[in-house]
């Protein structure tokens, strides 16, 4: 571990409601999604909005225009504090936290806000410019070089199906217990504490209402109803609508700084930040990234998957994060046990940042004084970020 004074502590940690792509939160543009998280979390510490040192922010789809700077001007904290945008993709918002972490160890016993957003429903639009000058739109970015195939993140996922031998079984069956472990952790209350509820402003169709939960975890979904899914990808296919992720809207955000101010604010417990690191893989095979990335910190730090308490891995879809729980030999009966994005869904630049923030609410309400935990997401390109923690007292 670093001295007291450098070594990297979160102590908070906030995100929005999850919501499907066109729904409750599709008036809020991606600062004003994150601009209520940011200000909830230095009520909540304590800290002075002058004491922020960096506010640094992942986004995947927005408008490329710094919304770090935008969000934290929104959220009322002063022109003297700096904000900087990461994207690294669906990583965004974990790499955000890594960056953060980094720079707190660098020195200078700083206080940042760091985390992710999303509102893929007011993304704009994007096109190349034709010969003439004229549009010419796209769906999504090129992520590597057409010679490395760059498949689109479906058929990437049966790529990933096929070669590591996910039968559709097992990803439709993964798929319902995620539902069904969000709905028990819904019912039991268990989101409320990480929640920041979101009112809508007016001049929209739900205007002056509240969205305070999560809309995509589904009741009535079954086994059978899972089975009927066509493939949704290529034919025959094993990977549908009913074990992949929906695009949604939302952030998160977390408070990270050295356990010495941690204590001058009065912080009790935290994340301490024990090690990270980034992988690339094969891009045909990019929903293994994950596995990389935390196949080679587990063995920097000395301690195998085995040995963590604690894993939030974002399920893009269920064929990859099963077979990135299969390359690190972990029981899927012991990730993501509130439920993951499959239920969730996945705010792409945000969905890192949830991950952490989903680890502190978990690690805060079992009474085992000290664990483990791992984040873990894969990258579009080929990549993937993971995170260890170590939750204690820092008092």
């Amino acid at each position: 571990m670093l001295p007291d004074d450098r070594q990297p502590v979160i102590i908070a940690a906030r995100r929005t409601p999850l919501c499907r792509s066109g729904g409750a939160l599709s008036s809020l543009r991606a600062h004003e999604l994150l601009a209520p998280l940011l200000g909830s979390l230095l009520t909540e510490t304590g800290l002075g909005a002058d004491a922020v040192a960096d506010v640094v922010i992942g986004n995947a789809v927005g408008a490329n225009g710094n919304v770090a700077r935008l969000a934290l001007l929104e959220a009322g904290l002063p022109v003297s504090v700096p904000g900087v945008t990461v994207d690294r993709q669906c990583g965004s918002g974990l790499d955000a936290i890594v960056l953060a972490s980094r720079m707190v160890a660098a020195g200078g016993n700083g206080a940042f806000l760091a985390g992710g957003v999303e509102s893929i429903s007011t993304a704009p639009l994007r096109a190349h410019r034709g010969i003439a000058g004229e549009p010419e739109f796209f769906s999504r970015a090129q992520f590597v070089p057409r010679s490395y195939g760059d498949p689109d993140m479906g058929l990437a996922a049966e790529n990933v199906a096929a070669h590591y031998g996910i039968s559709r079984e097992r990803q439709d069956a993964f798929s319902l217990q995620s539902h069904r472990r969000a709905l028990e952790a819904a019912k039991a209350g268990f989101f409320e504490a990480e929640i920041e509820p979101l009112r809508i402003a007016a001049g929209t169709m739900s205007a002056g209402s509240t969205v305070n939960a999560d809309d995509g975890p589904r009741p009535r979904l079954t086994a059978g109803v899972l089975a009927r899914f066509p493939p949704a990808f290529r034919t025959p296919g094993t990977v549908t609508a009913g074990n992949s992720c929906f695009d949604a809207d939302g952030a998160a955000a977390v408070v990270i700084t050295t356990i010495q101010r941690a204590r001058e604010l009065g912080a009790r417990d935290g994340l301490l930040v024990l090690g990270t690191d980034t992988a690339g893989v094969d891009p045909e095979l990019l929903g293994i990234g994950a596995a990389s990335a935390a196949a080679r910190l587990l063995a920097a730090q000395g301690i195998t998957a085995q040995d963590v308490d604690l894993v939030e891995f974002n399920e893009a879809f269920a064929s990859q994060t099963l077979a990135c729980l299969d390359l690190l030999n972990l029981d899927p009966g012991q990730v993501n046990r509130d439920g993951g994005a499959l239920a969730l869904g996945h705010a792409y630049g945000a969905s890192g940042a949830v991950l952490v923030t989903r680890l502190l609410a978990q690690a805060r309400r079992t009474p085992v004084q000290e664990k483990l935990a791992l984040a873990m997401i894969s990258i579009a390109g080929g990549m993937g970020t993971a995170a260890l923690f170590r939750y204690g007292s820092i008092t």
